[in-house]
């Protein structure tokens, strides 16, 4: 499963490694936009495959912050 930026935002904490083990609604990352902090959370349980960002990075609206893979 590919998780998205929802927002134009500065990538502003990454919490995983590729190679972690997630459960659904863990933080993956935190985004900040406007002094505001947001999580991105893991839609399901399973295995960070891909992780596309790091820290300082600056993502739009609908990049790709990580792949959630099936245990």
């Amino acid at each position: 499963m590919e998780i998205k930026a929802e927002m134009v935002a500065n990538v502003w904490k990454v919490l995983v490694t590729e190679g972690t083990a997630v459960k659904a609604d863990q933080e993956l990352a935190v985004l900040e936009s406007m002094k505001m902090e947001i999580p991105v959370l893991s839609e399901t349980d399973g295995v960070v495959t891909r992780l596309a960002v790091a820290e300082g990075d600056a993502v739009n609206e609908g990049d790709l912050i990580a792949v959630v893979s099936d245990k």
